[in-house]
C-alpha cells in the first residue's frame, strides 16, 4: 500500500515520538507499504519554522533530509493534485477546518489513490476514502 503521511505523523515517525499511534507505527514499519512525504509538508514546516523557530526547531530542508535518510519517498505537488482540491467536500455540519496544508495533502492522496495517515480529528470530516485516521 502507498501511504502519504500527514505532517505531524511524519515528524512523530522520524522522532520516534511516543505520540505516534501504534497503528500508524505498524503501517509505517510494514515492509509491504511504501511511505511517502509531501513537498506540502516541507513547505508547511518551512513556513512554521520561519515564523516560530522556537516551536519548530528544524527547517523544511532539514525535514526533507531526515525523510530521505529514513527511506521515505518524495511526493511533489502536481496540477492534478490542485484539481483534486475542487472535489473534496466536508460533511455537512462539520467543525470548521482552516488548514490549507491538510486540504492539499488529502487532495494529493486522493489524486494518487494513496492512503493518507493522520491523527488530526478534523480530517475525517472530509469523508474521503483515502483517509485513515489513527
Amino acid at each position: 500500500m502507498n501511504l502519504l503521511l500527514d505532517t505531524h505523523i511524519l515528524i512523530w515517525a522520524l522522532n520516534e515520538d511516543k505520540r505516534l499511534p501504534k497503528k500508524a507505527r505498524e503501517m509505517i514499519l510494514d515492509q509491504e507499504n511504501a511511505i511517502y512525504y509531501s513537498s506540502v509538508s516541507i513547505w508547511e514546516i518551512s513556513i512554521k519554522h520561519a515564523i516560530h523557530p522556537e516551536h519548530v526547531a528544524f527547517t523544511g530542508k532539514e525535514l526533507s533530509q531526515f525523510c530521505e535518510e529514513a527511506g521515505f519517498l518524495p511526493m511533489e505537488m502536481r496540477d492534478k493534485h490542485v484539481f483534486a482540491l475542487e472535489t473534496i467536500k466536508r460533511a455537512e455540519g462539520a467543525p470548521p477546518h482552516h488548514d490549507p496544508f491538510d486540504r492539499m495533502l488529502v487532495a494529493q492522496a486522493k489524486a494518487e489513490n494513496m492512503s493518507f495517515i493522520t491523527h488530526d480529528s478534523l480530517i475525517p470530516y472530509y469523508e474521503e476514502k483515502c483517509i485513515i485516521h489513527v
